[in-house]
């Protein structure tokens, strides 16, 4: 396997940890900015009521992406193990 392959590798695992990972995140970031918008409009200081809303969040987000997540590491071990199967 040359630097070439590598980098090859390296850069269809990094997309793939973006595919899967990204939407996650980005709901967990959307729930959060809107919680602490709350709670700076209404003056709730409260460090522990942001994280129900964002697990809430994660988890119906999970349920919604986890068939797309599941085809995205599907393909991505398709990919991997063609390459394995083909000696590099």
């Amino acid at each position: 396997m040359n630097a070439a392959e590598v980098l090859d590798v390296a850069r269809d695992g990094l997309w793939t940890i973006l595919l899967v990972g990204g939407p996650l995140m980005a709901v967990t970031l959307i729930v959060g900015v809107a919680v602490s918008l709350i709670q700076a409009l209404t003056q709730i200081q409260e460090m522990t009521l942001v994280f129900v809303p964002k697990i809430l969040a994660l988890f119906a987000a999970m349920i919604l992406a986890l068939p797309f997540m599941g085809d995205a590491l599907a393909g991505h071990m398709a990919r991997m193990a063609g390459r394995i199967a083909s000696g590099g």
